[in-house]
């Protein structure tokens, strides 16, 4: 990971310095703009990366130059592995962004599909809190 946030916050400052050449050379003010945004980009995830690498604590495999790919073996995490759920949000999402060309009416409720498939998505695994009888 330490190769990966200096390689982000370099690029973030390459891009600085590129936004001002670019400024100086009499570049236009959305170029200037997109530039901009690209460092902040690549400052947030080199940040990101930086902040993680600091709570994680320890030396990763890929940062260890004598490290074999067996060291990286492992679960990374939990991936759903079949779930409906991305499907409403993703039309939902579809809905939002047409109904700004449709009318108020539809963003209203192209919302609030969206808040319902957003919740039922993330809430897909959580168990109910079980109620004991006294």
């Amino acid at each position: 990971m330490k190769v990966s946030w200096q390689l982000f916050i370099s690029l973030a400052l390459f891009y600085v310095l590129m936004t001002v050449i670019y400024w100086q050379v009499g570049g236009e003010p959305v170029g200037i703009a997109g530039m901009l945004l690209a460092a902040a980009l690549a400052g947030m995830v080199g940040f990101y990366v930086w902040f993680t690498q600091r709570r994680i604590g320890q030396i990763l495999p890929e940062d260890n130059l004598t490290a074999l790919i067996s060291d990286g073996a492992g679960e990374l995490g939990f991936y759903s592995p079949h779930s409906w759920w991305p499907l409403p949000v993703a039309l939902s999402m579809c809905a939002l962004t047409l109904s700004l060309i449709i009318g108020w009416w539809l963003t209203v409720i192209s919302l609030g599909a969206l808040v319902i498939s957003i919740i039922g998505m993330v809430t897909e695994y959580e168990k109910p809190i079980a109620v004991s009888a006294h």
